[in-house]
């Protein structure tokens, strides 16, 4: 039921694409025991790799993961979980901007496991970030989410992700917040919303450049009036 639901989402206009991916993770927790018997996996918590979610995805991979991967990011007070997500959200930018189809992962990234009751959490909580916005969500312009358009937004994508590796505290919620809304977009075939996202990123990124540079300056100053 829960593939069929996915696939139906590629012939229809998509609804609750956080519900599309409960699916997929439900499907995958179903499919774990067998799964472990043959790659030997172990522990109480049933696991998934990275390359499990992207067999069961539609046409819209490239926005369905972005979403997956940036939803941990939304969180505040999230530490670790979106630096290391950031890596393959970086790779499947850039594979964007170079005109790819179909994401493409390494094999190490494309076998990386995850603990699926972890998170199914982490995406229940991060729902109410981006639930309210899927609701809103409907085609509107097209030409923004065409595949030439694609190779821009990938382009533009590297810079709000890459500031998501600050390890810094809150550097990671405001620029996952506007790549989950540019991937819901993607996803929406929503061009106002890879648009609004985009600037919800860059205006983080100039932001934290910005104050980041004054506040260098600040202590370079109290330092040098110290000396």
């Amino acid at each position: 039921m829960a593939m069929a639901d996915a696939h139906h989402s590629s012939s229809s206009p998509m609804r609750g694409a956080t519900r599309v991916l409960h699916d997929i993770l439900d499907d995958l927790k179903r499919a774990a025991p067998e799964t472990a018997a043959t790659d030997g996996a172990t522990g109480d918590e049933p696991t998934a790799a990275l390359g499990d979610v992207i067999d069961r995805l539609d046409e819209r991979a490239f926005g369905f993961l972005l979403l997956l991967l940036a939803l941990p990011c939304c969180l505040p007070f999230v530490y670790g979980l979106p630096q290391i997500v950031a890596l393959p959200m970086l790779a499947l930018a850039a594979q964007m901007a170079l005109g790819r189809r179909h994401p493409w992962l390494p094999k190490k990234l494309h076998n990386r496991r995850f603990a699926i009751p972890a998170f199914s959490s982490v995406l229940s909580r991060a729902e109410k970030y981006v639930g309210w916005i899927e609701r809103l969500a409907t085609p509107r312009i097209r030409p923004v989410t065409s595949h030439l358009a694609l190779r821009i937004i990938g382009a533009l994508l590297l810079l709000p992700i890459a500031s998501i590796l600050t390890p810094f505290p809150l550097t990671n919620t405001v620029p996952g917040v506007g790549v989950a809304i540019a991937a819901l977009g993607l996803i929406e075939r929503d061009g106002l919303l890879v648009i609004g996202g985009l600037l919800i990123g860059f205006i983080w990124v100039f932001l934290l450049v910005f104050v980041g540079a004054e506040t260098l300056h600040l202590i370079k100053d109290w330092l040098s009036a110290r000396l």
